[in-house]
């Protein structure tokens, strides 16, 4: 076994698997280009440092259960209006998660605000924040079954392991007190701690349909809203979805010939 290999080998086993791919063309690139032990031994543990962090955002990509190609570059931001425009780079950076704070995106069905929490959640994921985006109601659905199974604590400290997580179309849940309960105790849960994104339809005036109790309602908004960036989708913003059929309808030889639909930005 040649010397190359013995080393491969002991950098499979030390759990340096990038180390163990790039050592024998990097070996030869050092030798052709005549570097010192230094440059050598740099080159390697940035290529080491660089492919952990390319595995771990592969991994955080595989655990967010984010919507493929709901992306910032496939995302019409002509559509938002400018002040909305020019908050995008300072959310994309995720620097409001190391403090804890929340994003509440408002609007009509349609306008985008599933499309942009899920195109900035990506940007997060780039910057190494763990994210989880779910439909609220499948959220419910699991707290509920950990309740039931005497497993709460457990699904929440699950629930914590992630720096943000997207609570997609709170305002189509319709909840039974015990529904609400749940939902309410995990956003008690991360209140101060951890960051919640919401998007809704419903405007806080509306939120007594999803909470049912006054007390809770005001309670939940309290939680939310302290600590929060609010993003709201305003009338002039038309559906994008309601867009899209206009347009096939005016060009429906167009729309055959594209083969695919275009991606929604509800």
């Amino acid at each position: 076994m040649s010397a190359t290999e013995t080393v491969r080998l002991h950098c499979k086993a030390l759990r340096l698997p990038t180390v163990a791919a790039v050592i024998s063309e990097t070996l030869a690139l050092a030798q052709r280009e005549a570097w010192p032990l230094e440059t050598f031994l740099l080159h390697l543990l940035e290529q080491e440092v660089a492919g952990r962090q390319q595995r771990r955002i592969e991994r955080l990509l595989r655990q967010s259960h984010l919507p493929a190609g709901k992306t910032l570059s496939s995302f019409d931001q002509s559509r938002l209006p400018l002040p909305i425009r020019r908050q995008l780079p300072a959310l994309a950076s995720g620097d409001f998660i190391g403090r804890s704070e929340n994003i509440l995106f408002f609007g009509l069905p349609g306008t985008g605000k599933s499309h942009l929490a899920a195109a900035l959640a990506y940007e997060w994921v780039q910057n190494d924040y763990s994210v989880l985006f779910t439909p609220t109601y499948l959220l419910v659905d699991g707290l509920l079954r950990a309740k039931r199974e005497y497993a709460l604590e457990p699904e929440l400290r699950r629930l914590d392991r992630f720096a943000v997580i997207i609570l997609d179309d709170i305002g189509y849940v319709q909840q039974s007190r015990e529904e609400m309960e749940v939902l309410f105790t995990f956003l008690a849960e991360r209140y101060e701690r951890r960051s919640v994104v919401i998007t809704s339809n419903l405007v806080f005036s509306e939120w007594n349909q999803i909470f049912k109790d006054p007390l809770t309602t005001a309670a939940a908004i309290d939680r939310v809203v302290h600590h929060s960036i609010i993003i709201e989708f305003g009338s002039e913003i038309t559906s994008y979805r309601a867009e899209q059929a206009k347009q096939r309808q005016r060009h429906p030889a167009q729309a055959v010939q594209g083969g695919q639909a275009p991606q929604e930005q509800g």
